[in-house]
């Protein structure tokens, strides 16, 4: 048992510390926060709902390990999903837009929309994410936060839970 627990250890340290299995665990799992649409929100006003997104190493070591081991941080792809109900069409948005910041820092960063959402679309959708902006300096620090700002098509009779899910590319920091 005791061998166990200590082979865990040690392949938990080799795995987070290495700057490759880094940018790897980074670009492979994706930051991921839950957004809850209110049934009180107005139809044709833009609004907005925000999170505290977590990683997979978040969520596996209990805090943000070894971001120094990445570097050259881009968001790749978004895609919002709806979780509560189940099924929930997303085709009552109009539009969304998604910001990133840092939890100490009230800057934010617009890293993805999406105008002009059919209606048709189902209960997932793909945000065209602008994979240019570097945000190093956001996915580093120690708390993420995502905002999600939207216009409703329709009203809705009941709280919608959402799930956007933020792809990102990293590099090896290998100049530490």
């Amino acid at each position: 048992m005791k061998r166990s627990i200590l082979t865990l250890i040690v392949l938990g340290t080799i795995f987070t510390g290495c700057s490759t299995v880094q940018s790897i665990i980074r670009s492979t799992f994706p930051y991921t926060a839950i957004f809850v649409i209110p049934a009180t929100s107005k139809i044709n006003a833009e609004q907005s709902a925000t999170s505290q997104a977590s990683s997979f190493d978040q969520i596996f070591t209990g805090q943000a390990s070894n971001t120094e081991s990445i570097r050259d941080v881009r968001v790749i792809s978004v895609k919002i999903d709806a979780t509560l109900p189940a099924g929930q069409s997303l085709g009552l948005f109009k539009s969304v837009k998604i910001y990133i910041s840092r939890g100490d820092s009230s800057k934010e960063l617009l890293v993805a929309t999406r105008n002009d959402i059919a209606t048709t679309v189902g209960s997932s959708i793909i945000i065209d994410a602008d994979s240019t902006l570097l945000v190093d300096s956001y996915i580093k620090g120690s708390t993420v936060r995502i905002r999600i700002e939207y216009v409703l098509r329709s009203a809705i009779a009941y709280n919608i839970n959402l799930k956007a899910s933020l792809g990102l590319n990293v590099a090896p920091n290998t100049a530490k």
